[in-house]
Order: C-alpha cells, then sequence, then structure tokens
C-alpha cells in the first residue's frame, strides 16, 4: 500500500552510482528513503531529494528499515534560502537541531515549528531572530525549558534585572550577584518569543545589540542543559564573525 508523508529534506547521502538515499524530517519523526536513480539529470526525483526540499513523499512505507521513494509532490524548495548563503545556513541549523529535538521528543509541532520559521526565512525574515524563537521554543520539548515567569531565585515577577543561564532563566535585583546585566528589551523579547505564533509575524525588527543578548544566554543555556553539540552551529559562528569583521 502506498503512503504519502510530509517532509522535509535533512539529508542526502550517495548510494551507489545514480541513487542516494534521503533523510526526511516528518511529523512522526524521521524515515529514511531509498531513491532509486535520483542522481541522474533525467530522474523525476532528482530535485525533490534535494536537501531543504519541502514535499509529501510517496513510497511503500516500511515501519522499519528503509522504503523506496515512488515520488515527491514538491510543496516548497525554499529557492531563496538556498540562493544566499546566510539563509541556507540558518535554515540548515534550524533542521539539524530539530532531527535532535525530535529524537528526544517525536512531537508534531518540532516539524511545525522548523518548517513555519524556514518559511520566514524564505520570505525575507530576519534568520538570526527566528533562530532565536526556535531554539527557546525547542527548549520546551527538551524537557530544560527557562524560567521567564519570575526570578529564577526567589520568583519574584518584580524587577527582573537579567538572563542567567547558570541560574536557569531570569534574575531579579535583589538576587543578581555575579551574573551579566542585559537590555530590559532583552527581558521582555526573550519572554514573547516563547509566545509568539511564527506563522502570524508580519514584522520582525530587532536591534543588533539585542540579538546578542540573546543569543549569548542562548548559547551558553543550549551548552549548559542540552548536551547537544551540532557542527551546523559552528559554522554560523564562524559565519557571524565573518560579518562583524
Amino acid at each position: 500500500m502506498i503512503k504519502q508523508v510530509e517532509g522535509i529534506v535533512l539529508k542526502e547521502i550517495d548510494y551507489r552510482e545514480t541513487s542516494k538515499i534521503i533523510q526526511v524530517l516528518t511529523k512522526e519523526g524521521t524515515i529514511h528513503f531509498l531513491a532509486r536513480g535520483a542522481k541522474s539529470l533525467k530522474s523525476d526525483l532528482r530535485t525533490g531529494t534535494m536537501k531543504l526540499t519541502y514535499g509529501l513523499f510517496s513510497s511503500n512505507l516500511k515501519p522499519d528499515g528503509l522504503s523506496t521513494l515512488i515520488s515527491v509532490d514538491i510543496l516548497d524548495s525554499f529557492k531563496n534560502c538556498k540562493k544566499d548563503i546566510e539563509k541556507v545556513s540558518y535554515a540548515s541549523f534550524l533542521l539539524d537541531l530539530a532531527y535532535q529535538v525530535s529524537k528526544n521528543s517525536p512531537n508534531e509541532n518540532v516539524f511545525q515549528l522548523v518548517l513555519s520559521a524556514i518559511q520566514k526565512i524564505e520570505e525575507g525574515f530576519d534568520p538570526f531572530t527566528l533562530t532565536h524563537i526556535v531554539e527557546l521554543k525547542y527548549l520546551e520539548y527538551l524537557g530544560v525549558l527557562p524560567n521567564l515567569n519570575g526570578c529564577s531565585i526567589c520568583g519574584s515577577k518584580e524587577n527582573i534585572a537579567t538572563l542567567s543561564s547558570t541560574q536557569g532563566g531570569y534574575v531579579c535585583n535583589s538576587c543578581i550577584t555575579k551574573e551579566r546585566r542585559v537590555s530590559e528589551k532583552a527581558i521582555k523579547l526573550i519572554r514573547m518569543y516563547y509566545y509568539v505564533d511564527i506563522t502570524k509575524i508580519t514584522k520582525l525588527e530587532v536591534s543588533a545589540s539585542v540579538k546578542e543578548e540573546i543569543n549569548a544566554f542562548l548559547d551558553v543555556y543550549y551548552d549548559t542543559y542540552t548536551g547537544l553539540y551540532l557542527k551546523t552551529k559552528d559554522f554560523l559562528k564562524s559565519l557571524n564573525q565573518v560579518k562583524i569583521n
């Protein structure tokens, strides 16, 4: 019986001379397909099996093992992302992150979040800020969401002074010691990121300094609480360093 699944191509792996195996992120998790002849220029599967392609993948789906791909109905090839080194780098990182999160917590929302973010990047919205939004939301599925409802030490909801990776979230004026202070804007925005519906974003303007404050917090937070290491994140850091210099 032929089954159709919605997904995004995470990875292409060469298989023999003309074929490849593709790893596809779906709402149910990750599926591997054998795409026979997909490397051939004349293959109907060639375009639909490229990394960062969103589509409907048809196959005689096997619960275990490798499923042979029959066809792909492309829903979006994200052409704008693929033409821009910055956009495609952020999209690649988000896909890698989604894959890791889905292994920990198979959930339809993990797929929907990364799809919505990449669609917004394709439309021209800031990939750096969209990445922060997704990174923050994914912490809930990893079971380590920071405390953004009040001070992580005393619980006070008043006079929040900073974001602390060490303390696990907000820290108020009364409890702050050696923690580095961040701007009031960063404090407000990171909480908003948790609640915002990415699909409904129509404007996304955040100053470079605030983005860096939030990025610094999330980087250390991920290192401290998730144990995830992604090479695509290292590439993003080097890319941003080049932009600064």
